[in-house]
């Protein structure tokens, strides 16, 4: 009798459970960023470049929620899909919490995985913030010696007055 007992509970049980863990597989809605209508990105590179299309194209206060949505997901998985989206919007010039050194230092643990699926593009993205950090330093050295030359052409100036 108990016996017959724990089987019936057992029967029962069993598919209950089941059913609870397929409700944790639910189909994914596409991200905002794909385009309703369009299928969806092949790979995660692809829907990374998708992203950072939709990111260039937000207002202020929607990229500032973009952007802690972005740190968020990145806080609770630090996937190297998360890092690299957190990345991209650090990456973003002119907004008020660009950090290309800490999208950078986002970037390296993926760009250092040749076997990872997201090497290329976190190498890519790498080089291009080496790329603007250098350019943006060689700027800044015309700069300074273009002040030094307007200094020299005022003195030149009032010397001859």
């Amino acid at each position: 009798m108990m016996r017959s007992r724990a089987i019936l509970i057992a029967a029962c049980v069993v598919p209950l459970a089941g059913c609870t863990a397929l409700r944790g597989i639910e189909t994914q809605e596409p991200a905002p960023w794909v385009q309703a209508g369009s299928p969806r990105p092949a790979s995660e590179a692809d829907d990374l470049l998708l992203y950072y299309r939709h990111v260039r194209r937000l207002s202020g206060a929607e990229l500032a929620r973009e952007h802690e949505t972005a740190r968020q997901a990145y806080a609770r998985a630090r996937s190297d899909y998360n890092r690299i989206r957190f990345a991209m919007v650090l990456a973003l010039p002119n907004t008020g919490f660009s950090d290309e050194g800490r999208a950078q230092e986002l970037l390296e643990p993926v760009s250092k995985n040749p076997s990872g699926s997201l090497h290329g593009l976190a190498y890519l993205l790498g080089s291009q913030l080496q790329e603007r950090r250098r350019l943006d330093a060689s700027a800044q050295g015309l700069q300074q010696k273009l002040d030094a030359l307007k200094s020299l052409e005022r003195s030149l100036i009032e010397r001859k007055r």
